[in-house]
């Protein structure tokens, strides 16, 4: 039986794909730029999913974060990534997404964990609404706990502990245009 490589896109500078390596092999402590998403995730009631990234994790393990993140392969648009890894790291059934929309679409970073491995991401950030329930069933190597939280309660949160936080979430939580979408999506419900 063949297990089939998870690859992700490798970027220049300017932002152009320039090939592809197995994800197990990127995050170093020389990581190369590359592509990924940041996600968000409200439930019908308008709370947002935060977790608690796995003890198991090369990096920042049992770090609170946003949703979900991760890389699209190959030919792959970020929107039908974020429904598979929805599928695949936070066990969504995949007619619940409502839609799916683009925040921050030129976001990027580059953080070192205290291990020192990198993270060097072009990183879009998403806003996810579900269609229905809230039903969630993560993948242990993915997400030790998870929580459906009001969204000013965690902006509250990192704004007052952001050591607590994956230092992603609190860098996009920064941006003014990611907390109004996320609050006027929570007031739509």
């Amino acid at each position: 039986m063949t297990t089939e490589v998870e690859l992700v896109v490798l970027a220049d500078s300017e932002g152009n794909a320039i090939g592809t390596a197995p994800k197990a092999t990127v995050h170093t402590k020389d990581t190369p730029l590359h592509f990924a998403f940041s996600t968000y995730v409200l439930n019908p009631r308008g709370e947002l999913l935060v977790t608690r990234r796995a003890l198991s994790k090369k990096t920042w393990p049992g770090v609170w974060t946003n949703s979900m993140c991760g890389h699209p392969g190959p030919d792959e648009t970020n929107a039908d990534a974020i429904r598979r890894r929805g599928v695949d790291e936070l066990g969504l059934e995949v007619d619940s997404f409502l839609d799916i929309q683009e925040i921050l679409p030129d976001y990027q970073y580059r953080a070192v964990d205290a291990s020192g491995i990198v993270e060097w991401e072009l990183c879009p950030v998403h806003l996810v609404r579900l269609a229905v329930g809230e039903f969630v069933e993560p993948l242990d190597d993915e997400v030790e706990e998870f929580e459906w939280v009001e969204p000013q309660k965690l902006f509250d949160a990192v704004d007052a502990t952001p050591f607590v936080f994956s230092p992603w979430l609190v860098d996009q939580l920064s941006a003014p245009e990611l907390r109004q979408a996320i609050l006027e999506a929570f007031d739509a419900e």
